[in-house]
């Protein structure tokens, strides 16, 4: 190996032990608008909290209020806003989803998971498993996959 494949190497291995390392670390506060009676919303506020997330939960009777205020369009919607560190996450996203996001700070509105797709965190239906994206929402409204999950 030359010099330059081993400095690259061994950037690139610092860089996969930093994403860990803020994973694992002080993480943000997730303030998650939910209403009160929605119990899939809380399963999913322990999954983030089971991530090392601090969660502010707010209980709102609209969600879409909280979708317009942060700039995601209606399309993007689910059961629950949340907002980390300037980004919206829309709906039953992974946790490791939104670390990603956090360690990518790309230029967007923030990510989605439109509906509610049963096997997605906090949706849990046993066996049952539906595939679902994870989008990432541009400041245009635009979208492309951010995560794909079978």
């Amino acid at each position: 190996m030359n010099r330059r494949n081993a400095l690259s190497a061994a950037l690139g291995a610092m860089a996969l032990a930093a994403v860990p390392a803020f994973a694992a670390g002080a993480l943000p506060t997730v303030e998650v608008f939910k209403n009160p009676s929605c119990g899939c919303c809380g399963a999913w506020v322990d999954h983030l909290k089971a991530a090392g997330f601090e969660v502010k939960v707010t209980m709102v009777d609209d969600t879409s209020v909280a979708r317009k205020e942060y700039g995601l369009p209606d399309k993007f919607g689910s059961c629950h806003t949340a907002v980390v560190a300037g980004y919206v996450v829309e709906g039953h996203v992974p946790a490791a989803d939104v670390k990603k996001l956090l360690a990518m700070k790309p230029v967007a509105v923030g990510i989605a998971v439109p509906g509610m797709p049963a096997g997605s965190p906090g949706m849990e239906m046993g066996s049952r498993k539906d595939p679902y994206q994870v989008l990432l929402v541009d400041k245009q409204g635009r979208e492309r996959v951010f995560s794909s999950y079978s």
